[in-house]
């Protein structure tokens, strides 16, 4: 597909941090994707909470079906606007690559227990993993990823912007898939029904949840067309804000939906304080890190950010919880 002027074309990046070959089949940007798809930091996200916690039959999102939800809003916006679907993809699949077991408690218990040793920031962590963490190649630490990608993915969030458009395309399907799919999960918890969300927003985004997909979608295409941005409505902007507020109200402080982040959010703070105790049980690869210079404290925080949410419960009952043992006479 030939690509708008404005669009971000192969051989316009600003290129990777470290020389690499020329592939003549792939893009720069298809290799940026492939190569996230292949890290275990990408495999790893589908055992990490999106909002609920995950509860045998109840099919609740993961970080790693969020990830893929917004890739795939993603390449259908950048292929409307004639735009790079590759880079766009790219940075979707790696946006929550930083973030850490049970969702936002678990981030909170790394930025308390690093609040004096330089804060946790799950987009900065992204970042780590892919300039350093993942290790796949002799020739350089990291993935090696493009400029763009990086861009991207650590100023994908609300109080940032992204320098591509297909960076801010991303910024906002972000914000597209997690409304709407948190909504479909907590109908599916029982915590919500259709008919909660105000009648005025219904009007105007769309009484379910393929309605409103439909209606946030097209109104960023037919108001982006032909522009060097990309823009909503004020209306339906106005709208999704006021359906993100009506979901942290409804939805993230729920207590039936987050009932258990106090225990999460305790069990990783209590796993940071026995790893900083204890810092030989940490795998030899995070070890090594002392060489390089980084402190204690952010070798435990890498490594815990990077557990699955029932891997860091396995790890907690091993230190913290009986285990079965035999006395004789019982």
């Amino acid at each position: 597909m030939e690509l708008a002027n404005y669009a971000l074309a192969p051989e316009k990046s600003r290129g990777r941090m470290y020389a690499d070959f020329t592939n003549v089949i792939r893009s720069p940007f298809q290799r940026d994707r492939d190569r996230l798809i292949h890290s275990s930091a990408f495999r790893r996200l589908d055992g990490k909470t999106q909002v609920f916690a995950y509860h045998e039959g109840k099919n609740y999102r993961t970080r790693l079906t969020h990830s893929i939800e917004v890739a795939q809003i993603t390449r259908t916006i950048c292929k409307c606007l004639k735009l790079n679907e590759e880079l766009g993809e790219a940075i979707a699949l790696a946006h929550d690559l930083g973030h850490s077991p049970f969702g936002h408690a678990g981030e909170r218990g790394l930025q308390n227990a690093m609040a004096k040793f330089g804060g946790f920031d799950h987009n900065i962590q992204s970042l780590k993993i892919m300039t350093k963490l993942e290790i796949h190649y002799p020739e350089f630490p990291g993935l090696n990823l493009t400029w763009e990608v990086r861009d991207g993915i650590l100023n994908h969030q609300t109080r940032l912007m992204p320098h591509t458009l297909e960076g801010k395309i991303v910024r906002l399907s972000d914000k597209i898939a997690y409304i709407n799919h948190d909504i479909d999960d907590a109908i599916r918890a029982q915590i919500l029904t259709e008919e909660n969300i105000p009648l005025e927003l219904r009007k105007t985004l769309g009484f379910s949840t393929r309605q409103r997909l439909n209606t946030l979608i097209h109104n960023i295409i037919s108001n982006s067309v032909g522009k060097d941005d990309i823009i909503m409505s004020e209306e339906v902007e106005q709208a999704m804000i006021e359906l993100r507020k009506f979901m942290f109200d409804h939805v993230y402080k729920n207590p039936v939906a987050k009932g258990e982040e106090t225990k999460a959010k305790a069990m990783i703070e209590q796993l940071f304080f026995y790893y900083m105790e204890h810092i030989e049980l940490l795998p030899e690869k995070y070890l090594r890190m002392r060489d390089a210079g980084e402190t204690e404290q952010r070798i435990v925080c890498d490594y815990i950010s990077g557990m699955t949410d029932q891997y860091a419960i396995t790890k907690f009952s091993e230190y913290f919880m009986p285990q079965a043992w035999q006395v004789d006479g019982y």
